[in-house]
């Protein structure tokens, strides 16, 4: 008889922390940054992937990137590889890039597209939807249907494709899609196309590459966003320190006009902001941009001529939202961009940037790559270099926790988020340890 694998004993995986580490969670002050080992430490490393990576849902790509069937690209979220496919039927799926056979890697190039999934080791062919279809010099009563590839949980909103590790996903995804929908069904992401996408590994901690996205204090170390990105974000106006009142009543003049062009035009802009909250927290807002107030550019004037969707309205400011615990995007009139971020290890991060057009928008006449990706192309290279000497000095000694401002708010509320994933994940508290 064949063995099934219903029939192979699994021991539990169990992601429960050491009582170092457990500690540390239950000791975390807030309104400080996070001890040093949360940063450093191979074993918090992989709590992370085991308790945030591989429990939530994770932002990993845009439907644009997979136009056709067969079209696949292969992502790795710490030890796991994932294949995500159009399949036949031109749905987006999600399998786990391991052979039934002997674990061999099936797809082993970045992005590509195929007719059926071949192991290039001994030749397990299976369907796109992971079907096992031929299995060579097996005994007669092999049961192929007991062999298909692992799936993985998928969701497609508005255009981006999430991806759930877990065999119970959380539950209030949908309730987060229903909301975030109306905001970015206007850009029209399925009529898009990839004008660029950029690659680059950050020599720190994914949580440093989050919480550094998290604030503006630093954004006077961003010459070319500052130009169209208003420099008070996070700040409230009794908090401003002087230099910055000037960019403050433009943009909220810039904020009244957006929001009369957002009703004229049918598009939300109010605020949600559920960063703490649940297992999928989030915050979206359409928000004005500063000089012409259009798109990303030194004047803030449009960089692509076509509008995505059925705009007709070039000056939509940007609509930015933040996911935890890996992305964040920004939706203009003109083009979007999406930012995804996976741990490599526990100093090293994979971040990619995706910049997408209208479908139908012609390099060279409608825009330039060049000047598409200019501002978050050095943005990027910036904050690469922030995120990196932020990890040498969490790596000294002397390092200790300090205090966040009161515009870095929402790096609090990254790391509250963090925490309490932490505890519910692992039982390191009870429910009266969440914080508030």
């Amino acid at each position: 008889m064949t063995t099934t694998p219903a029939q192979i004993h699994r021991l539990p995986a169990s992601a429960a922390p050491s009582g170092m580490l457990a500690e540390l969670i239950e000791r975390r002050i807030p309104g400080m940054s996070l001890e040093a080992p949360f940063y450093t430490s191979e074993e918090v490393f992989d709590l992370d992937v085991a308790e945030i990576f591989a429990k939530h849902w994770i932002f990993v790509a845009t439907e644009a990137e997979i136009p056709e069937p067969g079209d696949y690209l292969t992502i790795n979220i710490g030890p796991h590889s994932v294949i995500l496919l159009r399949d036949d039927d031109e749905q987006v799926s999600a399998l786990h890039n391991v052979c039934r056979h002997r674990g061999a890697r099936i797809l082993n190039e970045p992005a590509g597209s195929v007719g059926n999934l071949v192991c290039g080791y001994h030749h397990w062919t299976y369907s796109s939807d992971g079907s096992l279809l031929h299995a060579d010099s097996q005994p007669a009563d092999f049961d192929r249907s007991a062999f298909s590839l692992r799936t993985l949980a998928v969701r497609t909103v508005a255009g981006l494709v999430f991806v759930c590790l877990s065999n119970s996903p959380p539950q209030d995804f949908d309730a987060y899609a229903k909301r975030i929908e109306p905001y970015i069904a206007p850009h029209a992401l399925a009529r898009t196309k990839i004008a660029a996408q950029e690659d680059i590994i950050e020599d720190g901690n994914w949580k440093l590459v989050m919480e550094n996205n998290r604030e503006c204090y630093h954004c006077e170390g961003h010459p070319e966003l500052s130009c169209s990105l208003f420099p008070t974000y996070g700040y409230e106006e009794g908090g401003l320190p002087p230099r910055l009142r000037p960019a403050y009543n433009r943009y909220l003049g810039a904020d009244a006009d957006l929001k009369l062009t957002s009703e004229a035009n049918a598009l939300p802009y109010a605020r949600i902001e559920e960063l703490r909250q649940g297992a999928t927290g989030f915050r979206i807002q359409r928000e004005p941009l500063d000089g012409a107030g259009e798109s990303f550019s030194p004047d803030g004037k449009l960089v692509c001529t076509k509008l995505l969707g059925e705009f007709d309205e070039p000056r939509l400011g940007r609509l930015s939202m933040h996911l935890q615990p890996n992305a964040w995007f920004h939706f203009l009139s003109d083009h979007a961009v999406t930012f995804s971020v996976l741990p490599l290890a526990a100093g090293k991060t994979a971040l990619r940037t995706t910049w997408l057009v209208h479908e139908d928008a012609v390099e060279g006449r409608d825009y330039d790559v060049q000047a598409l990706k200019r501002v978050w192309h050095r943005t990027n290279a910036q904050d690469g270099t922030f995120v990196a000497r932020a990890q040498l000095g969490i790596s000294s000694p002397a390092y200790l926790p300090g205090p966040y401002a009161p515009n870095e708010y929402q790096v609090e509320d990254f790391v509250c988020w963090y925490i309490n994933r932490l505890r519910a994940g692992t039982g390191a508290a009870g429910e009266s340890g969440e914080e508030q």
